[in-house]
């Protein structure tokens, strides 16, 4: 826009001050003058409005705490916060700001996260709970023992992942580019044919010179540079206050086209906190009551990260159940944990473990099958390469699944479980929440093959056996969205056209995920559709008006109208027009604040 506003005004300088020593004419100082005026004047409004926009970002970066209390000997100081180090056991008395990311030590209260999840309603905090940096403290008083400061807390993160995703280009963006690249070349190409067109049908240079200036300052690539931007930033600033941290405006831009939203099931539609709901001896075992069954399972268990593990061993210190040592242990990923106690082998895990280590388990089938047509996750616990007891979890779904689902089929988007458990339990879960599919016994490693295949539009032919009660047939691509929290979907997340993170989960899921769920609420997923949607409304509203307001305002510099009308464009008009243009491109954009 530089190169074309300098050489129009410039020609009109240079040729006035030609004219004004040695020549005869029309002199055009004013024009030089005032279009540098109007396209000065539209950078500042240009610069104002998209000062608005960003103002999403500024009140994030702005409720950042600059000071913290910290216990020092005993003693209470207040300091800084670049001066609060990892470790530090920091005081946040009623109403001041959590000033870090920690671990709450000691008291209790209520917490307004708000400003980070999104969340209306306070979060009860006490010994043990993380809480967040930037939050608001409620009534009592909170001591807590830092983990991360600085750069590293999530406030920090979330504030440079939402500044990156502002400093990325979506597809549609790169369209705009590719025109802009070819559009100065082209303008200025235009300007001089006019100039000539004009000079050979007899108009004097005067006449002939305010028509190649026009042209030159009408056209405004800038208006198409802004375009996307502009409703980017204004974009991510709203999710950002909703609790949905966008990474790029490509995440926005593909969730509009989302086909079928594919979710884990643990601790992404289900809360992630499983409970022991039976214990069922064997008859005949070695083991003959549950407590020893529970004994032994949750030793084994206790090194275990899993959901269900953590259910087990909880389960086993509410019954104040005593854990004995356990040697020689190994996690089988999908299957379950194996180890040596009192010189034992013990196993607790699936059918798919159980047959995989010679256990035969048909004797016990119809029990299993009960448990799971109930809904719950079936945990064999095997000592000795003997079945001694049956361990059922069940864990609860989130009260937002189901609206969430019901939403998703109205907006005609499919749905898709991937889990671990047996097809019972999935089959369970996906008809209590309207789920179209179910993909079951699926293991870490080949949740990204299933993504890649749902894609491709082809269920047939996935190994293992995991599609059970998948419906068959292919079809066209599909755009897939993959939501999960643990690191065994990371791959999947990282497969799909869109990765959606839950905050509680993983770093590597954080990571890997272009769209995090601040709220860990399966209904932002929805959310995330609409508001990406509404933006690519936006940014193609500004595309169109950029495009016509050149492909109309150069032809009439250009002159086309004087023949019928005698009408020709003023090199002012035309500078004022220029800068409006931009100006209404960044003000389409403000209007997003208006989205609820």
């Amino acid at each position: 826009m530089d190169s074309l506003i300098f050489i129009g005004t410039a020609t009109a300088y240079f040729y006035s001050i030609v004219i004004a020593f040695w020549g005869d004419g029309e002199l055009y100082f004013e024009s030089a003058v005032i279009i540098l005026l109007f396209i000065m004047l539209g950078k500042y409004l240009e610069a104002v409005t998209k000062g608005k926009a960003g103002d999403a970002i500024k009140k994030l970066i702005g409720l950042a705490p600059k000071q913290a209390t910290v216990i020092v000997s005993g003693v209470e100081q207040k300091v800084s916060l670049d001066k609060v180090k990892v470790g530090d056991t920091v005081v946040v008395k009623p109403g001041e700001q959590i000033p870090v990311d920690g671990i709450v030590v000691d008291g209790y209260s209520g917490v307004d996260e708000k400003t980070i999840t999104g969340e209306s309603l306070p979060v009860e905090k006490k010994k043990g709970d993380g809480v967040i940096g930037a939050t608001m403290n409620g009534t009592g008083i909170l001591k807590i023992k830092a983990t991360r400061i600085g750069k590293d807390s999530l406030f920090a993160h979330i504030i440079k992942t939402v500044e990156d995703a502002l400093g990325t280009k979506a597809p549609i963006q790169l369209m705009a580019d590719t025109v802009s690249y070819y559009f100065v070349p082209t303008v200025m190409a235009l300007a001089f044919i006019a100039l000539v067109v004009w000079l050979i049908v007899g108009q004097p240079f005067s006449f002939a010179l305010s028509v190649f200036v026009a042209v030159l300052i009408i056209a405004c690539p800038c208006a198409l540079g802004l375009a996307t931007p502009t409703a980017v930033m204004v974009g991510a600033g709203i999710a950002a206050q909703k609790g949905i941290l966008i990474k790029s405006g490509k995440a926005l831009e593909i969730a509009k086209t989302i086909t079928m939203v594919v979710f884990d099931k643990t601790g992404t539609l289900t809360k992630g906190e499983p409970v022991v709901t039976d214990v069922e001896i064997i008859f005949n075992a070695s083991v003959k009551t549950k407590n020893k069954a529970i004994q032994l399972a949750a030793s084994i268990e206790k090194n275990s990260e899993h959901p269900l593990a953590s259910a087990i061993v909880s389960y086993a210190t509410k019954q104040k159940v005593e854990l004995l040592k356990v040697e020689k242990f190994n996690a089988v990923p999908g299957g379950g944990v194996v180890g040596n106690i009192d010189g034992k082998g013990v196993i607790v895990g699936t059918r798919k473990l159980m047959s995989d280590t010679k256990i035969e388990v048909d004797n016990i089938e119809d029990q299993i099958i009960s448990l799971e047509n109930a809904g719950k996750t079936v945990m064999i616990v095997a000592c000795d390469k003997t079945i001694v007891a049956l361990i059922a979890v069940a864990d609860v779904v989130k009260e937002s699944s189901k609206p969430a689902i019901t939403k998703l089929h109205k907006m005609g988007i499919k749905t898709v479980i991937i889990t671990g458990d047996n097809e019972r339990v999935g089959k369970a879960i996906a008809k209590k929440l309207g789920i179209d599919k179910v993909f079951a016994e699926v293991l870490p490693a080949d949740k990204a093959s299933i993504i890649k295949q749902l894609q491709n539009g082809n269920s047939d032919g996935i190994s293992s056996g995991v599609a059970k009660g998948l419906s068959r047939g292919g079809g066209g691509a599909t755009i897939v969205a993959m939501v999960g929290d643990g690191v065994n979907d990371a791959p999947a997340i990282a497969q799909a056209n869109l990765g959606i993170a839950m905050r509680s989960g993983s770093d590597i899921a954080l990571e890997t995920g272009e769209i995090v769920l601040m709220r860990n609420d399966v209904g932002d997923v929805v959310e995330a559709i609409r508001l990406s949607s509404h933006t690519l409304k936006k940014i193609k509203q500004n595309l169109f008006w950029a495009f016509i307001y050149n492909i109309v305002g150069i032809p009439i510099a250009a002159g086309v109208l004087y023949p019928l009308t005698g009408l020709l464009l003023n090199p002012m008009i035309a500078a004022g027009a220029m800068a409006f243009s931009s100006v209404s491109v960044v003000s389409n954009s403000l209007l997003m604040k208006r989205y609820h």
